[in-house]
């Protein structure tokens, strides 16, 4: 990592922390919402989206397909086994994440608050490891 001038820094010279929020969910509450609960949902994942753009702490973002259009793979002495689906059956999955950047875990821990997930699941808050 580099400051302004050029200069190599030091990792406790960060102002800043990544972090991703990975979003977990049941993914057949979104089977039961009606047509007009559901926009409603994701217009408030848009609006957050918005935000956290506009306040600088957005790095990236995605939303996952359902479980159901997974593939698992694992190498086990040798052999490659693929399977379809998730790796194990869980009440939430993994339905997707945004990375940011923020002033310290109690920052991302609001950021994570905010996510309208959080409300019907769990949003997982993770520091990412960068490496010079």
């Amino acid at each position: 990592m580099f400051n302004d001038g050029g200069e190599r820094r030091r990792p406790s010279e960060r102002t800043t922390m990544k972090y991703v929020l990975l979003i977990y969910d049941d993914e057949s509450i979104y089977g039961r919402m009606s047509d007009d609960e559901r926009n409603a949902f994701m217009g408030e994942y848009f609006t957050y989206t918005q935000e956290i753009q506009s306040d600088g702490k957005w790095l990236a973002g995605h939303a996952l397909h359902p479980t159901s259009a997974s593939t698992s793979v694992r190498v086990r002495e040798g052999d490659v086994l693929v399977t379809d689906g998730p790796f194990a059956e869980t009440k939430e999955q993994l339905g997707g994440f945004y990375a940011v950047e923020a002033e310290s875990l109690d920052e991302a821990i609001e950021l994570a608050r905010r996510i309208p997930s959080a409300r019907i699941g769990t949003i997982e808050v993770r520091p990412i490891m960068e490496f010079d």
